[in-house]
């Protein structure tokens, strides 16, 4: 299904007709392909405009209604996620993660280390607006152990926001992370903690690809050794998580967990036009099958109409990249 931002003048209002149709139960005057439609080929911007529209036009908050179902339903679930703020949707996610019930590491490793530093800022200012609570605290005061440390670091590198990458700099640094691994029986945990936590994570890549040229190997391997015990451990999740996202979230796709379906919907649309592709060529490589079966596995079986519309979003995101 081709992306596609060009819209006519009253695009947005047509978009209202066909969401209050279908959730209104009039099935009958749309079709799924346009429901498909509006939530594959919109922005976020188009969809502003549609949420703004439909509370004026049919004096409910649209978004509000889709969060209210959308723990029991897929479609209200994606709905969702397309139509809210991405600063919003982040701090959500970091809010559920530390306080929903069970501690979810990996949707902590997720947000922290996969959005740029100049959103992290974004997302932590969120979340003090909407929590009242510093995201730093709370993740200190939930968290144990190196994953602590290491996950306040990478939050708290994003002050250092810049958009350019100082590669001199990089090589610098690779070469003192190198010292830090290399020059004791022990790890040097203060050193890396330090440059760290002064790079953001743009620059921190640099430094990784930096330590490869180098030495020949990644940052990640040399962690691996029995040396480095538990924190080496959590230093690579993390550190494989900035460098190489598209294999975290395929790794993530892969495990058989209890909500499976949520971390599908949530790459997917999260991922979609930044590195869906990638995770998708990821995922392939490793099970020989791709994210479009994955998605007619988990959602295909059932007549439900949700699922079919599921099913032609989800899609449509990938193939859109």
């Amino acid at each position: 299904m081709a992306t596609s931002f060009i819209r006519t003048p009253r695009q947005h209002e047509q978009d209202c007709h066909i969401l209050h149709s279908y959730f209104s139960g009039n099935f009958g005057v749309i079709s799924n392909e346009e429901v498909v439609r509006i939530f594959v080929n919109r922005d976020s911007n188009a969809l502003k405009l549609v949420c703004q529209t439909y509370s004026h036009w049919y004096g409910q908050d649209l978004l509000q209604f889709v969060s209210n179902v959308q723990r029991n339903n897929s479609f209200a679930r994606i709905a969702y996620l397309r139509m809210v703020e991405p600063y919003e949707r982040d701090a959500q996610l970091l809010r559920h993660s530390l306080f929903g019930g069970s501690l979810n590491l990996n949707t902590l490793i997720e947000v922290a280390c996969t959005r740029p530093s100049s959103e992290l800022l974004q997302i932590k200012h969120c979340y003090q607006t909407q929590y009242k609570s510093d995201l730093e605290k709370d993740l200190t005061m939930k968290i144990s152990g190196g994953f602590k440390e290491i996950l306040v670091t990478v939050l708290r590198s994003c002050r250092n926001y810049s958009s350019k990458v100082d590669m001199s700099l990089a090589m610098c640094d690779a070469k003192t992370l190198y010292e830090a691994l290399e020059s004791g029986k022990n790890i040097d945990q203060r050193t890396i903690i330090s440059v760290l936590s002064r790079r953001n994570n743009g620059q921190v890549r640099a430094i990784l690809s930096s330590y490869k040229q180098l030495y020949g190997h990644e940052l990640s391997k040399s962690v691996k050794r029995s040396k480095y015990g538990q924190f080496g451990k959590e230093l690579q999740v993390v550190i494989r998580c900035i460098q190489h996202p598209e294999k975290f979230f395929a790794k993530q796709l892969r495990m058989k967990n209890a909500d499976g379906r949520e971390i599908l919907i949530r790459t997917v649309v999260t991922r979609s036009r930044i590195d869906i592709k990638g995770i998708n060529k990821a995922f392939a490589t490793k099970t020989g099958s791709s994210l479009e079966n994955l998605v007619v596995r988990e959602f295909g079986s059932s007549k439900n109409k949700n699922n079919d519309i599921v099913v032609g979003i989800l899609v449509g995101l990938i193939k859109g990249g």
